[in-house]
């Protein structure tokens, strides 16, 4: 297939962009990363929309560095806090009595037209949660089924239209135009879960910079997810209030000393008692202050906010579908946070994890803070996926390999095709043949132009 796909994970701390490809033997292959400061953009918003055109075209240059390929796809993290789900269902009647890709397109689309998505906001992800045919029990697949009525429920993603115009703008600098849009905490679901976790029940909680994203799969589906507008920058605004010391040493502080364990517990490990830092709006002077102070201060940041996830999985009936708990970003590297998870959500069993690995040279994956732009490569260049209308409200399917010795009797068979004589042309051309076209199908050609 040789796909390529550039994708780009827009943090509020960091742009990370990586360029891969697609081999024939399905095996992705890591082209170019590229990473830069993020600036311009705060909780998932672009709040300077130069600044972050600046940020995100650093990072591009330097994933496309030395690289001479044409990229097919381009795809973008969206942040949930510009982002609301919503549930529906669609059903059609199948007059040929059989469900090919084109019938679960329909009813997936179906499903999309009949939803009450807010005004200014549109759909980016259509999931199919369970499908049934003639009213049967539910089915994941119904693809080369039988059957006369084929219906679906579908989670729904959508989001703010303005805030995709702005990414595709910042984009444009790049000379880049956006393929497609995933939400991120979709893909450090996809990053992080194995096939059993998806089945059973697992909530995937990406602790970020300013954002923290959740994301219930089951049932082999994405069934529910959240956001809450905290994260770790928000220890480090309470270390530099709390301490009376710069932002860029509070956040070297947090990073270096921060733990969950209180002192007493054996895996408390600091040995250093006292620290120097500049003051506050006086940096030529210095204070010590005591890291006994910090360990308070991070706790209660952190229990707030995995208190505030917690409160939206309770209050949306969502508990009893979490079989575990995925703790992954760059703040689930503070020591001890599987401890305060696991005593917040009743003894669940909570695990950190890293992305899946992707075998390459010169790209370490073993890290939380890869988790979405790990889920992006493999949401782009997955080559059998779930059924899905994406962003393009195009729905997602099989890739199918083409060997070089079909490839190349498909071009002269196009070829000979074209060099059939148009006077030969002429007695075929006054052959009518007469297309079958339901009322059903009529249906739906109106309705894919409105869409």
């Amino acid at each position: 297939m040789n796909k390529s796909v550039l994708a780009i994970d827009i943090g509020t701390t960091s742009i990370t962009t990586i360029v891969a490809q697609n081999d024939y033997n399905n095996k992705i292959n890591i082209l170019g990363r590229g990473i830069s400061v993020s600036s311009g953009i705060n909780k998932g918003t672009i709040i300077d929309i130069d600044k972050a055109s600046d940020a995100i075209e650093e990072s591009v240059n330097l994933a496309r560095t030395n690289l001479n390929i044409d990229i097919e796809d381009i795809i973008v993290s969206i942040s949930g806090v510009h982002t609301k789900s919503l549930r529906s269902n669609g059903f059609i009647n199948i007059p040929s009595g059989h469900i090919t890709h084109k019938e679960i397109n329909q009813v997936l689309n179906v499903a999309l037209y009949d939803a009450k998505i807010v005004p200014d906001y549109e759909a980016i992800h259509v999931i199919p949660l369970y499908f049934k045919v003639d009213n049967a029990d539910t089915i994941d697949n119904p693809l080369n089924m039988n059957g006369s009525r084929l219906e679906v429920y579908a989670h729904i993603i959508t989001a703010k239209r303005t805030y995709l115009t702005n990414i595709q703008n910042a984009l444009k600098k790049s000379n880049l135009e956006v393929t497609h849009f995933m939400l991120s905490s979709y893909a450090s679901a996809i990053a992080t879960l194995e096939d059993d976790q998806k089945v059973l029940g697992t909530a995937v909680i990406d602790l970020g910079g300013s954002t923290t994203e959740l994301a219930i799969f089951k049932n082999n589906s994405i069934i529910y997810d959240d956001v809450v507008a905290f994260g770790s920058e928000n220890i480090t605004n309470d270390l530099s209030v709390m301490s009376n010391i710069p932002l860029n040493v509070a956040d070297q502080i947090k990073k270096k000393y921060a733990t969950l364990y209180p002192k007493e517990h054996e895996n408390y490990i600091n040995n250093i008692t006292n620290v120097k830092t500049p003051i506050l709006g006086n940096e030529s002077e210095q204070q010590e202050i005591s890291l006994d102070l910090i360990q308070p201060i991070v706790h209660a940041r952190v229990e707030e906010i995995l208190c505030f996830i917690y409160d939206k999985i309770n209050n949306n009936n969502m508990t009893e579908n979490m079989y575990n708990i995925i703790l992954t970003g760059g703040m689930s590297q503070i020591p001890g946070i599987e401890l305060l998870a696991k005593k917040i959500f009743n003894d669940i069993p909570v695990k950190i994890s890293t992305p899946k690995n992707i075998p390459n040279g010169y790209i370490d994956f073993n890290t939380p803070t890869l988790s979405t732009i790990v889920g992006l490569l493999l949401y782009a260049l997955d080559t059998n996926p779930q059924f899905e209308l994406n962003s393009q409200k195009q729905l997602r399917t099989k890739e199918v390999t083409i060997n070089n010795e079909e490839n190349k009797s498909l071009k002269e068979n196009k070829i000979l095709k074209n060099e059939i004589p148009q006077e030969e042309n002429n007695e075929l051309s006054n052959i009518k043949i007469e297309e079958k076209s339901s009322i059903l199908d009529k249906f739906w050609k109106k309705l894919s132009e409105w869409l």
